[in-house]
């Protein structure tokens, strides 16, 4: 710590320094012995020692129990380099007992084999078996942690197949794993699952939010209305889900007359007005104008969106105590097949409103 000035000391104490040096970052451990864990997870008593191979025996697998001297030698104490060689998984000492004393091991082995695509040895699978159960008992978050490595990784599929093979999928509560819709996007992968609400608790509000959505598009199909509603990415994963090309997704949605609030807002721009609101609720969308349409106007306002969408406007006027409400209907079967309708109102208490009605046509 007096040396490096940047270095960080953990909350837990396991003699371990996380030291920062240009844009690299290195942990420095004393060696140890752990001596108890607790929760088939974590060590609650260690001890520190002087032998780095009493330190090595407590490893997770074989493959990481290489070292190197400050003169650049090897140190290979339990044959790592031969199960690099032989691309093979096998844990340091008694498999059961390290997954036994601590059950991420047993997906840090799956992603191990998946992410390096080398094979579990016979004893590593067995075991894993074995010890499945204890899955059940770790954190929600380091399962994500861990699962989302696996699936983003290019070796992707056979990490899934490894989590079928040993039954893993119904100890993570992944029941339609076989399902799974692998893509470089974990947000869409995740959408294509179902998932308890402990592992949702795991995303962002925003996270939640798209994987919602799309679980709303799914259920509904995709269409010209769903593009509009929730946009193109949404309807991108639910296609990735649904397997329907992309492109032609991409296709429909480029043909859309009106992709989202904002083409609306150019729309009141254009015709000299400012939309200090819009509020889409469902198939409806709200819009407070910054100032009253004047009637000399309704004309220009009229004949716009003629133009535009080729529309039959009608305007009618009705008078009562309370307001006058101008109506401009504007029924036209456009690209996206939803009806536009415009509603205008002006109260006595000038608040201005335009309503714009999207509805959708079978």
């Amino acid at each position: 710590m007096e040396i490096f000035k940047n270095s960080v000391l953990p909350k837990e104490e396991y003699g371990s320094v996380t030291l920062f040096l240009k844009k690299d970052r290195f942990e420095i451990t004393t060696f140890r012995k752990e001596i108890r864990y607790i929760n088939n997870r974590k060590p609650i008593e260690i001890e520190y020692i002087g032998s780095l191979l009493e330190d090595l025996k407590r490893r997770d697998f074989v493959i990481n129990t290489l070292c190197m001297d400050k003169f650049g030698n090897i140190l290979d104490y339990f044959n790592g380099k031969k199960d690099i060689e032989n691309k093979i998984i096998n844990t340091v000492g008694d498999s059961n007992y390290k997954f036994a004393q601590d059950s991420l091991r047993i997906l840090r082995a799956i992603r191990f084999a998946t992410t390096l695509n080398f094979k579990l040895s016979d004893d590593v699978k067995k075991s894993i078996i074995e010890y499945k159960h204890l899955l059940k008992s770790l954190s929600y978050s380091r399962k994500k942690q861990e699962l989302d490595k696996i699936f983003l990784s290019n070796n992707s599929k056979y990490g899934v197949n490894l989590l079928l093979e040993l039954g893993l999928d119904k100890e993570l509560e992944l029941y339609n794993l076989d399902k799974i819709k692998l893509s470089n996007d974990i947000i869409s992968i995740w959408a294509s699952l179902d998932v308890n609400d402990k592992y949702k608790q795991e995303f962002t509000s925003s996270e939640k939010s798209i994987i919602r959505d799309v679980k709303e598009v799914l259920s509904t199909g995709i269409n010209n209305y769903s593009l509009y509603k929730y946009g193109l990415y949404i309807n991108q994963i639910a296609a990735n889900i649904l397997g329907i090309d992309k492109s032609k997704v991409v296709g429909i949605y480029e043909n859309l007359q009106i992709k989202s609030k904002k083409d609306l807002q150019a729309d009141i721009k254009k015709l000299g007005y400012k939309a200090e609101s819009i509020e889409i609720n469902g198939e409806d969308a709200n819009i407070t104008l910054d100032k009253t349409i004047d009637g000399d106007n309704v004309k220009d306002v009229e004949d716009y969106f003629v133009d535009k969408y080729e529309a039959k406007v009608n305007v009618g006027v009705v008078s009562n105590i309370v307001q006058k409400e101008l109506m401009l209907q504007m029924k036209k079967q456009m690209k996206q097949k939803v009806l536009l309708q415009i509603f205008y109102v002006s109260h006595q208490q000038k608040k201005k409103e335009m309503s714009i009605q999207l509805i959708k046509i079978n």
